[in-house]
Order: structure tokens, then C-alpha cells, then sequence
């Protein structure tokens, strides 16, 4: 790894910890040349399935684009960064559980809500501001009656909020 101070690419680790669900690992390293001290993160690099955005383009899954939505959803409210962190691996996971090549941004955007109704119902409501697009507030007002009950509970996802991920046909492989 090389040092952040001096770039010199010989640096030694001081020590490493696994953090608390295990999907990464913190090191202190220490650079053999100017004694700089430094921290670096480890995490499994995972396939994730290609993004459909709204007009049909294809993307690469970018985790740091959740990150940021949901961070700024949650800004000057009581939320860690921990648990804006748990929310995003959480939405992961959920994606890679599906086992899709591709999956639809709106999808995606669905598992933010929920993971943010669960956190904090103010950032629910700000994000949902943004990511529903209203045109007036009576729309919005009538949207958030609408959903003013928690989104579908995540068990009955696959019937109702996410058909296109239904299981599929015995004998039948996702492709």
C-alpha cells in the first residue's frame, strides 16, 4: 500500500481488525520511509447486478451514489454513520441476494425508502420528496397519506413491491 505523506509504496501493517458484521477489515499501517501513520479499509469485492435507469440506459451498480442519497436524506437528524452504513450494506446484500444480472433503478430506490422509513421518518419523507419527483405540494401531500402506513413489510416484497424478481420456474435459470 502505498503511504498517503510521502507515496512510497513500502508500507507495513501495525495492526488489523475485522469490524463489527465481518464484510471489512480496518488496518493501521505504518510507512517504512517517513514513519507515517496511516488507516486503510478492506472489503470483499462483490459482482453487482447492472442498474436499468428510467430511460432505459444501463449502468454499473455504484454504492457510493446510496451512500450519499441516504446521507443526505439524513442530514441534522440523530443518525449515525454507522447506522447510515448498515443501511446501505443492508440494501446490498439485499440486492446481491437476488442473484440478478440487472435490476431496475426504481427497485433500488424502493429499498432505500424502506431502509429509511425504518431509521427515521423524517428522512423517509425528504427523500421520497426528491426520489417521487412531485410537481406540486398537493401531490406530495397526497403521497405521503398514501404512504403515510410503513412500505410493504420486506417478506412480502417479491409478490407485491418487486414482481420482476419472483422465483422462477423449476428448471429455470436466472441469465
Amino acid at each position: 500500500m502505498k503511504c498517503p505523506f510521502c507515496a512510497t509504496p513500502d508500507t507495513k501493517v501495525v495492526d488489523s481488525r475485522m469490524n463489527q458484521s465481518g464484510d471489512m477489515t480496518r488496518r493501521r499501517r505504518e510507512c517504512t520511509e517517513c514513519g507515517g501513520r496511516f488507516t486503510t479499509y478492506e472489503r470483499i469485492e462483490e459482482v453487482m447486478p447492472n442498474v436499468i435507469k428510467k430511460d432505459g440506459r444501463r449502468e454499473p451498480f455504484v454504492r457510493e451514489k446510496i451512500l450519499s442519497g441516504i446521507e443526505k436524506s439524513c442530514q441534522k437528524r440523530p443518525i449515525t454513520s454507522q447506522q447510515i452504513e448498515q443501511a446501505v450494506a443492508s440494501i446490498e446484500k439485499q440486492i446481491q441476494s437476488y442473484g440478478l444480472k440487472e435490476i431496475p433503478s426504481n427497485s433500488i430506490g424502493e429499498m432505500v425508502m424502506m431502509a429509511l422509513h425504518k431509521l427515521d421518518k423524517v428522512a423517509y419523507v425528504r427523500f421520497a420528496s426528491v426520489y417521487r419527483e412531485f410537481r406540486d405540494v398537493e401531490e406530495f401531500v397526497a403521497d405521503l397519506h398514501q404512504h403515510a402506513n410503513p412500505p410493504i413489510a420486506e417478506n412480502d416484497r417479491d409478490n407485491m413491491a418487486f414482481p420482476f424478481l419472483s422465483a422462477p420456474n423449476p428448471g429455470e435459470q436466472n441469465s
